[in-house]
């Protein structure tokens, strides 16, 4: 059967992600549905898109998590196909069969490659028959302390504890010593399993200097494979990332290729066909790079790699999934630029606590290279229920320090007012001797933060 466009997409997400998608939506022609909480009447997807559904209560379990109410109103919306955006429904493979079953297309990879990398002990299994670089340890469940003690032996102090089923940075426990992991062992895997529905925790060697680095892949149903180069997104925060660039500042083009080349093989051997994010750490000290997971979906960060190859990535998912095959070809990309995003959260940088209410005032900048994904306006009340995230400051440029340049412009110009965000918290960063020299690693803002206090 020939490919054909969708007519009508709901997008079961909420905030900038799923204005991104309605924005690109209507640049194709096709008919959008918003699906919004009780607290998110007013958010600005509801106001933008064609139609827009009510789902359920504040509570994400009640309503962005609620599959039923989601393919429910896909049904009496008529739409053909589903985007779930990033977070939330985004990576479950449940969700992604229940919607195909129902004869609507899920926009995203297959269930059977989303199960098969969704849980990271089975990923790095899967990443190793694929030849990809893996930390040493990592690939089974440590049955209890006593196991954990062994396997750390094993593997060499300092040490990972992760949760098979995490994701998002959280899960995540480095320990030192026997004496740390005795301490400590217990109330990791009573807060694993509170956090997610397993309770397997799994230990890998621990990186002292490491860069977080990911590979953008495209892949259509064709069996056609391409990757869109790397983001660096070694600047995080308790393993949440809040600021990405493209290219890493570290990366040769050798390295790149076989980054590139080994998230392809994995890919293949998963029959991967949608966007996706292959994602590594980079030790400093040797340069060499180790498999971390792969997040099935779009990501948060995707705008910078948009930014630099010039590709739509929301609207190449979407033709994707409508059974288009893929116009670009590998020599195609180029990464002859610089982008740079930062994060801007509702948030008390101080104490890094989220920081709801009503919006007074907002000032966006603007100007050549300037980008701002946003789901914000005056009077828009931010809500508790929900990620901090309120927007997506984006700056690029033809290389590293004219985005930086253009971004600590367009932080100065960046107001919000009414609530505490992170913008401050940014534009000391950009004015960081580390930052701006590229000598930093994923502990940058350990240290940075007792100097910004």
């Amino acid at each position: 059967m020939a490919p054909k466009q969708f007519k009508k997409i709901l997008i079961a997400n909420r905030g900038e992600i799923a204005l991104r998608v309605i924005r690109a939506c209507k640049e194709m022609g096709i008919s959008t549905v918003a699906v919004y909480s009780q607290s998110d009447e007013s958010s600005l997807h509801v106001k933008l898109a064609d139609e827009a559904v009510c789902i359920g209560p504040s509570n994400p379990k009640d309503s962005y998590l609620n599959v039923a109410n989601i393919i429910t109103a896909a049904d009496v919306t008529g739409a053909d196909a589903i985007h779930p955006g990033y977070g939330f429904l985004s990576e479950n493979a449940d969700f992604a069969k229940q919607v195909e079953e129902c004869g609507i297309t899920f926009i995203g990879p297959n269930p059977a490659a989303i199960a098969a990398m969704g849980e990271k002990i089975q990923a790095k299994r899967i990443a190793q028959d694929a030849g990809v670089p893996l930390l040493a340890g990592g690939l089974r469940a440590v049955s209890g302390l006593e196991d954990a003690l062994k396997e750390a032996s094993h593997t060499g102090y300092p040490v990972m504890l992760k949760a098979a089923a995490g994701g998002g940075g959280r899960g995540i426990h480095v320990v030192y010593t026997p004496k740390q992991l005795t301490q400590n062992f217990d109330r990791i895997q009573t807060e694993v399993s509170a956090s997610f529905k397993s309770k397997d925790i799994y230990i890998e060697k621990y990186i002292a200097h490491p860069r977080h680095v990911e590979i953008q892949v495209l892949c259509d149903k064709h069996g056609n494979l391409i990757h869109l180069g790397e983001r660096d997104c070694t600047v995080q925060r308790r393993h949440q990332k809040i600021i990405e660039e493209s290219p890493s500042s570290i990366l040769t083009e050798s390295v790149r290729k076989k980054m590139g080349e080994a998230s392809l093989a994995l890919c293949k051997l998963v029959n991967y066909d949608s966007v996706g994010t292959v994602e590594f750490l980079i030790d400093q000290d040797t340069g060499k790079y180790y498999f971390m997971e792969m997040n099935t979906r779009i990501q948060v960060e995707h705008t910078v790699t948009e930014m630099v190859t010039g590709i739509d990535l929301i609207k190449e998912q979407i033709n994707v999934a409508a059974g288009f095959p893929l116009t670009i070809k590998q020599s195609d990309v180029r990464l002859g630029s610089c982008a740079i995003e930062c994060r801007i959260n509702a948030e008390d940088s101080v104490r890094f606590i989220p920081s709801p209410g009503l919006i007074t005032g907002v000032n966006f900048p603007g100007g050549f290279g300037v980008r701002v994904d946003s789901f914000i306006y005056t009077q828009y009340k931010v809500v508790p229920y929900y990620d901090s995230l309120v927007a997506k400051l984006i700056c690029h440029a033809p290389t590293r320090q004219e985005a930086i340049a253009k971004m600590r412009q367009a932080l100065d110009e960046f107001v919000i007012e009414g609530i505490k965000s992170n913008l401050d918290l940014h534009r000391q960063i950009m004015r960081s001797k580390l930052f701006k020299e590229g000598d930093f690693d994923t502990h940058f803002l350990e240290e940075f933060l007792p100097k910004y206090e």
